[in-house]
């Protein structure tokens, strides 16, 4: 598809880098931009707290607010010199209503940026990711540090294992991979049986990519003792990828976060920008 509306998720205590990762990426492929700026707001005390705690919780929202709207207008200043297309939301929701909020708003854009510095929040990050990817339908991009922000790729690399999680983000960047010069169908291990990748792994997928316009090379990569995740970073960096396209979340969420896998380790430690739906 064309990307054209992204969504950009800004903390009141964030810098700027995440949002001028977002302006550069909508200045090239002329898209708009959406701004969702939150602050995370705390429970009202209940039960028997000491007095006067109920007044401490009201001056500590009040003050939130007045942040929230300080860093509202600061990021109207920042997207009107841009000079780009660029719409600005805010949101104070508590902590256990962020990933719905998130994925309500991620809904109505093409895909939701992970930036470098949203990636250096622990507890935002997981949040910001989980709503994005389980709650709205829609992929995500990620930017790591040192990540240079393109929609306009020459070298794709998809990592493909047959699942559908695979041929959703294949479907998602079918326009990008069309315009790209290179895109290298990547699998780790595949699978030849008839339930698995059948006896030409990659052979399918290539051929639907093809008739799209994409120039397609299939890569078949033993793991030889790495972490699939590890295969694909190196693979990318060996071809010189510009993005990498694959699926999130094969396993269950609570599997990957407790024994680690594929999604967890490429959002931990991507080295390129990721373009992940599910």
């Amino acid at each position: 598809m064309n990307f054209k509306t992204l969504l950009s998720v800004i903390n009141i205590k964030q810098d700027d880098d995440d949002l001028k990762t977002a302006i550069e990426l909508c200045s090239e492929i002329n898209a708009q931009l959406s701004v969702l700026v939150i602050a995370i707001a705390s429970l009202p005390p209940l039960g028997d707290y000491p007095i006067g705690t109920a007044d401490v919780w009201v001056k500590e929202r009040h003050e939130d607010l007045g942040a929230l709207r300080k860093r509202v207008d600061a990021v109207e200043t920042l997207v009107k010199n841009a000079n780009i297309s660029a719409t600005v939301i805010d949101e104070y929701p508590e902590a256990a209503r962020i990933g719905h909020v998130i994925g309500r708003h991620a809904r109505y854009a093409d895909a939701t940026i992970i930036g470098a510095s949203l990636l250096r929040n622990d507890l935002l990050k997981t949040t910001v990711v989980d709503g994005a990817l389980f709650e709205s339908g829609r992929p995500i991009l990620i930017i790591p540090h040192g990540g240079k922000p393109t929609l306009r790729p020459k070298r794709v690399l998809l990592a493909w294992n047959s699942g559908v999680e695979c041929v959703r983000a294949a479907r998602e960047a079918l326009d990008v991979m069309a315009s790209a010069e290179e895109v290298h169908v990547t699998l780790v291990d595949p699978d030849t049986s008839s339930i698995g990748n059948g006896p030409e792994p990659g052979a399918d997928i290539a051929a639907y990519l093809a008739h799209h316009g994409a120039k397609v090379t299939v890569d078949r990569l033993p793991s030889a003792g790495k972490s699939i995740a590890d295969v694909l970073k190196q693979h990318a960096t060996d071809i010189g990828a510009d993005l990498i396209v694959m699926g999130g979340y094969g396993h269950s969420r609570t599997r990957e976060w407790i024994f680690g896998g594929v999604t967890r380790s490429m959002i931990d430690t991507a080295n390129l920008p990721v373009l992940m739906a599910r």
